[in-house]
């Protein structure tokens, strides 16, 4: 083979890393748009499992410095 073959086979290599890459970071994005790790009931339910009993107001701090921390 020649030296061209070589190169020819190294950069689809790339090519492809890259394109996974980006085609997974894409897919990745979108499952965590469409299944939020903590959602208001899940807050809700460890508050509650903690003995307190939660407001809205908490929760919705809880939530608001979840989302800031992002």
């Amino acid at each position: 083979m020649a030296w061209y073959a070589y190169l020819f086979i190294v950069l689809a290599l790339l090519v492809g890393a890259l394109i996974g890459f980006f085609l997974s970071q894409r897919y990745f994005k979108r499952y965590l748009e469409k299944n939020p790790p903590v959602n208001e009931k899940m807050v809700r339910a460890m508050m509650t499992q903690m003995g307190r009993k939660p407001s809205e107001k908490q929760v919705r701090q809880v939530l608001n410095a979840m989302n800031q921390h992002k």
